[in-house]
């Protein structure tokens, strides 16, 4: 059966459910600012019962969020938070840890130098790359401009 890319557009648009963005985006805005609100309150509360100054507790808060994100993908909840949350769970730095941890835990049968050590960055590998990379050369461009 031979079809045209029009018939066959027309006919996946028909097949495809179609996406409830408002209800995305609500809920992926009520879970990111969720995280940050936690964050926010980790914060303060490193300053004022752990002492530490501004730099220190920020540091602590990251560590902190990617331990829990790390905990939650570990135990197996925070995919089923993501499937309600969608990107309000993937933008904040509790998905960077999720992304990290994920992919260990699905290769772990493969042993743990080439199924956790050579696929845990699988999925954040790329986005650290083009991180770095992009860093260097936002670096160097004010380097050489003196911006």
């Amino acid at each position: 059966m031979n079809i045209t890319k029009k018939e066959y557009k027309s006919l996946s648009q028909k097949a495809s459910p179609k996406t409830k963005w408002l209800k995305n985006t609500c809920f992926s805005f009520l879970f990111g600012g969720t995280i940050c609100s936690i964050g926010q309150i980790l914060f303060f509360l490193f300053q004022k019962y752990l002492s530490l100054d501004e730099k220190q507790a920020r540091i602590l808060v990251s560590v902190t969020l990617v331990g829990l994100g790390a905990l939650l993908t570990a135990v197996r909840v925070f995919d089923n938070i993501a499937k309600i949350a969608g990107a309000g769970t993937l933008v904040p730095i509790t998905g960077f840890a999720n992304s990290i941890v994920a992919p260990a835990i699905e290769f772990k049968s493969e042993g743990y130098i080439m199924g956790m050590g050579a696929k845990m960055f699988i999925i954040a590998g790329p986005v650290l790359v083009f991180g770095i990379c992009s860093s260097v050369v936002y670096g160097i461009t004010v380097w050489v401009f003196h911006l």
